[in-house]
């Protein structure tokens, strides 16, 4: 029996309006009215993702930064953290600017969170892009306040606490960086690819080695005393292959990425402009 149940956000519970389909509002409602617990699993920090959490009144923590921060929406109390060591932090920001990258560095876990970035390439306009979105999306000075330029990220990383690192741009340019990170940090970190190829967009999430939305709702679950039997995902791009891999019950929408679709083990429901999330709740939990 299902008990738990963990949404991606972005392409999944959001159309592509970044809005909440009422359906898919009402089907998680009645999904906790039967007793499961439905929390969000997503590559968003934990402040971009908790005004949604609340919105939704969900009744399990947020399972953020790809699931290396699990936190309470409303209450900010964190349930899980994985950090990044001081020395992994300053050896990713010196591969990724040594590929020409430009670092962005999620830091106070145990606040809201603040995004740190020390310089924004001319030519970098997926990451300008990027940085508009993260402020506009609280709008006006509290979009501001989690978003700070420094100076130099190599100065202020020693005195921080470091949830994870990201690099964004063109999907060629990215795909040729998680080579070199790849090759170059080994399993000390996680590296995570979401990748956009109708918009051209790759962000690359650098975390540490116990860190994966896998592991974010393995840790869950286990909190809640329940098995990957017990646990349903959904979503759609290959950050959330390892908990698709996990769960006893892996969805994956309509408009997943394609290598996503063909895995005969994952179940398929409609896209996220469809209503996707509603109709497999509909599917799995309420009947």
């Amino acid at each position: 029996m299902i008990k738990l149940l963990a949404l991606d956000l972005d392409g999944t519970t959001l159309n592509s309006q970044g809005e909440i389909p009422d359906a898919n509002r009402n089907a998680i409602r009645a999904a906790e009215e039967r007793g499961v617990l439905v929390t969000i699993a997503t590559g968003r920090r934990f402040r971009d993702a908790q005004p949604l959490g609340i919105d939704l009144g969900l009744n399990a923590p947020l399972i953020t930064h790809n699931g290396a921060l699990i936190k309470y929406a409303e209450s900010e109390e964190t349930v899980v953290c994985s950090l990044l060591a001081t020395a992994t932090s300053l050896e990713v920001v010196r591969v990724g600017k040594d590929f020409g990258g430009d670092a962005l560095v999620s830091v106070d876990p145990h606040g809201q969170g603040t995004l740190l970035y020390d310089r924004v390439s001319e030519d970098n306009l997926p990451l300008k892009k990027y940085l508009r979105w993260s402020e506009d999306l609280h709008g006006g000075e509290a979009g501001r306040v989690g978003v700070e330029h420094v100076e130099s990220l190599e100065d202020i990383i020693p005195d921080n606490e470091i949830v994870h690192i990201s690099f964004s741009g063109t999907c060629d340019a990215m795909g040729a960086m998680m080579s070199v990170l790849g090759r170059e940090l080994g399993n000390t970190v996680t590296i995570l690819p979401t990748i956009y190829p109708q918009w051209d967009f790759t962000l690359i999430d650098i975390l540490p080695p116990d860190a994966s939305k896998g592991h974010g709702v393995a840790k869950l679950a286990e909190l809640n005393g329940l098995t990957h039997e017990n646990v349903m995902v959904m979503g759609d791009n290959f950050n959330d292959l390892e908990m698709l891999e996990y769960a006893g019950t892996p969805v994956v929408m309509g408009n997943a990425a394609p290598k996503l679709l063909e895995r005969p083990e994952f179940y398929t429901t409609l896209s996220n402009d469809e209503s996707g999330v509603a109709a497999a709740i509909e599917r799995f939990i309420l009947n």
